[in-house]
């Protein structure tokens, strides 16, 4: 963190204002934002995301789905740390969250937490899929916009805008349309009810605090089929079968789930090809082909 931004952070407008930063630690961060715990002087600490001006929407949309996780957890199980700050500083975007300490341990809190979360939030739900505002997946766009159908949901805000961007690399939409057009109707027969999702579950987003429960960080909200996250879970691996069994036995999943898997998966997929290219593309066009392969023929 450079000295600018250090002294902007305390200065009489600055979201620190009044405090003394003793230390400043760099700590691993993603690919687009940096990440610092800063050492207040009283022996506090806070996490630090920083990153350019261009980063503000992304910081913006990772309050707001932090803020509406946060309603819905049951909090001596499930941890979603509560925004502090957000603002620019000295022409940088700046996100103040608590310092959290994390553990290597059971995760089947996290999981009976992320089931509760499921569970509260299917029980109110706004009876349709989506998310009121544009946001991001990663650095990818995920558009907003409200669908009463969950087949429609998934496939018009989340698939198809995907593949549109694949097209620069090369995919063939003309190929994929019937596809989603056959999608469309397998899914809205598993008729799942709207719950609340993480949305970018992968295990560098959630992991287990030194108390024991589970926590959730840095997610791509929306309302959607629960399994999406539980889908995800499985792509890039991370997540003890605790995890699973603490999942299951608050709220279990249909017995025919693992059918959907691959689905809801090609969406994270897809934006990982639109991003990084390389073997995504090749994943992402191998689980096309097997899609028309049985709901083609």
């Amino acid at each position: 963190m450079n000295e600018r931004l250090r002294q902007g952070l305390v200065a009489a407008e600055g979201p620190l204002s009044g405090e003394v930063i003793k230390d400043v630690e760099c700590v691993a961060g993603g690919c687009i934002h940096q990440a610092w715990c800063l050492q207040l002087k009283g022996g506090r600490q806070l996490f630090a995301k920083t990153g350019g001006a261009d980063a503000l929407p992304m910081l913006k949309v990772e309050v707001e789905g932090l803020k509406a996780l946060k309603a819905w957890v049951d909090p001596g199980v499930l941890e979603v740390p509560e925004p502090l700050a957000f603002d620019q500083v000295c022409g940088e975007a700046v996100l103040l969250l608590p310092w959290l300490d994390f553990r290597a341990g059971n995760q089947a809190s996290l999981g009976r937490g992320l089931a509760l979360l499921h569970r509260a939030s299917a029980a109110e739900n706004p009876g349709r899929f989506g998310w009121p505002v544009d946001g991001f997946i990663g650095a990818g766009s995920q558009p907003g916009g409200w669908r009463e159908q969950w087949g429609d949901a998934f496939v018009t805000l989340r698939l198809r805008p995907q593949l549109r961007e694949a097209a620069r690399w090369g995919l063939d939409l003309v190929d994929v349309e019937p596809i989603l057009a056959a999608l469309i109707p397998w899914l809205d027969r598993h008729q799942p009810s709207p719950s609340l999702v993480h949305g970018d579950l992968w295990s560098g987003n959630a992991n287990v605090l030194s108390d024991g429960r589970g926590v959730l960080l840095d997610p791509a909200t929306w309302w959607a089929d629960r399994e999406v996250d539980l889908a995800m879970t499985q792509l890039f691996g991370g997540f003890s079968q605790d995890f699973y069994i603490g999942y299951e036995n608050v709220w279990p999943l249909p017995a025919d789930a693992s059918q959907r898997v691959e689905v809801y998966n090609l969406y994270h997929l897809i934006n990982h090809a639109n991003l990084f290219g390389g073997s995504y593309r090749n994943q992402s066009q191998a689980i096309l082909n097997r899609l028309a392969s049985w709901l083609l023929t």
